[in-house]
């Protein structure tokens, strides 16, 4: 099983201004190497050029450029396989372009787009040092770690990511045992929502905080006090900070909330179900409807009450309550299933008559055939249950 640590570095200022020189020279080498790409595509003879082909100028690009051979090879090889991952995204995303997907070409990273370094194997240009608490970067010297959980399994890439003033570890390990729980002999079907963040089979409830919501008023300002601040004058870097900063305490309030309730969920039942949800199509915006008795003209498509549902389902945060749930019930030793969202909404527990109309409100589910009534959430998550008692049976 692989799992990563996220640790908080505790650099010394030497360090600090090391750590952010070798994240500029990693960022310099991914646009250079971006920019040779786009020059060799823009020329007649509309040559490619590979991964293969930039690794192997590394050698004699570090031998004419002393301050770029400061930095680990290895770490410069992980930021070309980066690039090279970015442009085999955009290929992708070309030959799916007729499904509605923008292409959206590999960009230069400026200062604050580029916050990540990563060395690919621990003891090539990077170690992890337990004992001592702390992280040897080639080029940087030993860094102390705020150690505040025991690392287990292999330790296989190393990465020092950027937050703020802050600089965070990263390390990504393998062969991570498990660490079973109880048995309980309880299952659980899971229906994530709006107006309760998650509904379990049993009837419990768990409260939506709406962090977004709740932090919408300070973040507002920040963002306004940055508008408002001459482009290129001293402060604004300070303001687009404090905007950022904003940000991420939202992020980790959600992440924490997250893991709090996962690792409930995992502690309580043997067998977890959830739907598979396709949440970039959730987000989606409205389409624009065509007035056919007014050529250029358009009728209401409810766009902003479209909008309002996106932000609220981004600020749940579904996709990552769902990740790290999995996670936990597979460290837990849980088993895991997801089943198809058709019709658990709409669909009757009690005669299997599934329609629209079934859901009078988003809080009340009332089947149209034969009359059964019940709490929406609470009916939806058994039926994820019963579609996942019928797949594990299957399986078995």
């Amino acid at each position: 099983m692989r799992r990563a640590y996220v640790f908080r570095l505790r650099p010394t200022a030497r360090q600090h201004v090391a750590l952010a020189a070798c994240v500029d020279a990693h960022r310099e080498l991914y646009n250079a190497a971006l920019q040779e790409r786009r020059d060799a595509w823009s020329h007649p003879s509309k040559t490619r050029i590979s991964y293969g082909d930039q690794s192997a100028q590394l050698s004699e690009m570090r031998a004419v450029r002393p301050d770029q051979a400061v930095w680990s090879f290895s770490s410069q090889q992980a930021t070309l396989r980066r690039l090279n991952k970015a442009f085999a995204g955009f290929f992708r995303r070309v030959k799916a372009a007729n499904a509605g997907v923008k292409p959206g070409y590999p960009r230069f990273r400026g200062a604050s787009r580029f916050d990540s370094v990563q060395w690919p194997k621990d003891g090539d240009g990077a170690r992890w040092l337990p004992e001592a608490q702390r992280v040897y970067l080639q080029g940087i010297g030993q860094v102390k770690v705020h150690v505040h959980r025991q690392v287990t399994g292999r330790v296989k890439t190393i990465q020092i990511k950027r937050q703020g003033r802050r600089w965070m570890l990263v390390l990504s390990c393998d062969d991570v045992p498990t660490n079973p729980l109880p048995v309980t002999g309880r299952h659980a079907g899971i229906d994530v929502g709006i107006v309760s963040f998650a509904t379990t089979s049993d009837g419990e409830h768990f409260d939506n905080p709406r962090w977004a919501r709740a932090a919408a008023d300070q973040l507002a300002a920040a963002q306004q006090r940055l508008q408002r601040a001459r482009r290129a004058g001293k402060n604004r870097a300070a303001k687009r900070e404090t905007v950022a900063a904003r940000h991420r305490k939202i992020a980790n309030q959600r992440k924490d909330f997250h893991h709090k309730q996962a690792r409930e969920l995992a502690a309580r039942y043997d067998l977890i179900v959830v739907e598979d949800l396709k949440i970039a199509n959730m987000l989606r915006r409205a389409k624009p409807v065509a007035d056919p008795a007014n050529p250029g003209q358009y009728l209401p498509n409810g766009a902003r009450a479209k909008s309002g549902l996106n932000r609220s389902i981004s600020d749940a945060g579904w996709g990552q309550f769902v990740s790290i749930l999995r996670a936990k019930a597979e460290e837990a030793g849980r088993a895991w299933i997801e089943v198809d969202p058709r019709h658990t909404s709409d669909g009757c527990e009690c005669c299997g008559h599934a329609a629209r109309e079934n859901r009078v409100t988003q809080a009340e589910f009332a089947c149209r055939r034969c009359g059964h009534t019940a709490a929406a959430d609470e009916h939806a998550a058994r039926n994820i249950l019963r579609a996942g008692l019928a797949h594990h049976a299957q399986a078995a």
